[in-house]
């Protein structure tokens, strides 16, 4: 059956899930874009800057859990909308705060609200498209984080240039009501779409669990017992705490030690390493679903897939060796589209081990991990910033967290692989 007589409604749900992921980040990433004119006008040291770090990634693991529950308990139409309209408004308010801890309270808000987007975007896809198309489409809306870190350095250095800092958590903070009226109007679970032809209904059921119009929904004690989730939990708690980090510092680091003015170019440097990690999230979702198609087992696919990226991280290590700005633009970007290519694929992972009325709270469960690791992490970067000061271009406490970052991945596979070697599907009943 051609793709014309199909239909590609689901790839349109697909579209809305990337821009809604791209307006998630570039509301947050704001804040690490801003750090030096932020840190001149506050006096943040670097472990008040990790300080704050720490309060939105607290709040995001409260919030991933809290969203995990409640996307799967009112449906991912509603439970979406109630996020991005906190998250919105939160992410304006940075604009309007006059204090460390204003930022602090509104950081934590921001955090709360913001979690709602992979649980809601996740169980959006596993309601829309089948295994074998689900790392694909996670791997095109999860590009939109790399989506905006390119586009998100120009609004922001221009906004606050010419018009200020706060108006850059302003404007930017507004875009997510634009994403709400189209969400409201084009969304739906294929069982209430009558923009869907049957054919493409039948290709996104392929799989025989046909979403339900009032799913029950699963106790995450029950959740917790299972080792499958002990697997996903592990993978997002060893592997998120890095993104963070390339999101939230790395600005600071080519600033720091390569002498990088990210205003003046309206942060060039970060548009090139993102605009190539973006190839990394479809890549990365594109290589298990191509797999998949081509005979291999659901798992095995995974696995390999993801085993592959995890190595593509470990060459991050050798940024220490060199004082070139380019080699280090080059082994930053192979390591952050690696992770992105790991991203995609370990979300998948929750739809194919788990049924759809569970996906959401597993995601859940899993971020909230992942952000424990993301609060806890800025702990050890500040203090290791502020220890080992960087002279000149040497930055041996940069050094020390790139090794951290190199290992990372292969330690989370082993683990993952322990846990759930071959994936089965859950049964909850």
């Amino acid at each position: 059956m051609n793709s014309t007589t199909l239909g590609k409604y689901r790839w349109r749900v697909c579209a809305l899930l990337f821009v809604a992921t791209t307006i998630n980040y570039i509301d947050r990433q704001v804040l690490g874009l801003l750090k030096g004119d932020l840190s001149q006008e506050f006096n943040w040291t670097e472990k008040d800057f990790s300080n704050l770090v720490m309060v939105f990634s607290a709040a995001y693991s409260i919030g991933l859990l809290f969203f995990g529950g409640l996307v799967d308990k009112i449906g991912s139409k509603r439970g979406y909308s109630v996020s991005i309209i906190v998250w919105s408004l939160s992410a304006m308010a940075h604009g309007l705060v006059r204090t460390t801890l204003g930022f602090g309270v509104v950081r934590s808000i921001l955090g709360i609200s913001e979690a709602g987007n992979f649980p809601a975007a996740i169980k959006t896809t596993a309601e829309w498209f089948p295994k074998k198309e689900r790392a694909l489409a996670t791997g095109i809306f999860n590009s939109g984080s790399n989506i905006a870190a390119v586009i998100g350095p120009v609004m922001v250095y221009w906004l606050a240039r010419n018009h200020g800092w706060r108006s850059a958590f302003v404007w930017t903070g507004a875009i997510g009501f634009v994403w709400l009226i189209f969400w409201w109007i084009y969304y739906e679970i294929p069982s209430r779409q009558k923009k869907l032809t049957k054919e493409e209904f039948d290709h996104i059921h392929s799989d025989q669990e046909v979403e339900e119009e009032k799913p029950k929904p699963v106790k995450w004690g029950k959740l917790l017992r299972i080792r499958q989730t002990w697997a996903f939990v592990f993978g997002k708690l060893l592997t998120d705490p890095v993104w963070w980090f390339f999101l939230f510092w790395l600005p600071g680091y080519l600033e720091s030690i390569f002498h990088v003015n990210m205003k003046s170019n309206l942060g060039l440097p970060i548009i090139i390493i993102y605009s190539i990690t973006s190839f990394g999230s479809i890549g990365g979702g594109w290589l298990s679903s191509h797999l998949i198609k081509s005979g291999w087992p659901i798992f095995k696919a995974r696995k390999t897939s993801m085993l592959i990226f995890a190595l593509c991280v470990v060459p991050i290590m050798l940024i220490q060796y060199t004082n070139d700005l380019w080699m280090a633009i080059a082994l930053i970007s192979l390591a952050t589209a690696a992770h992105q290519a790991w991203s995609a694929t370990i979300f998948t992972t929750a739809s194919d081990m788990f049924p759809k009325r569970a996906v959401s709270s597993v995601v859940g469960i899993g971020g909230m991990a992942g952000s424990i690791g993301g609060t806890l992490f800025p702990i050890v970067i500040g203090t290791m910033l502020d220890h080992y000061k960087v002279i000149g271009n040497i930055g041996i406490g940069y050094n020390i967290l790139f090794t951290m970052c190199g290992v990372a991945y292969l330690l989370a596979w082993l683990v993952m692989h322990l846990f759930a070697p071959r994936m089965e599907q859950v049964k909850l009943d």
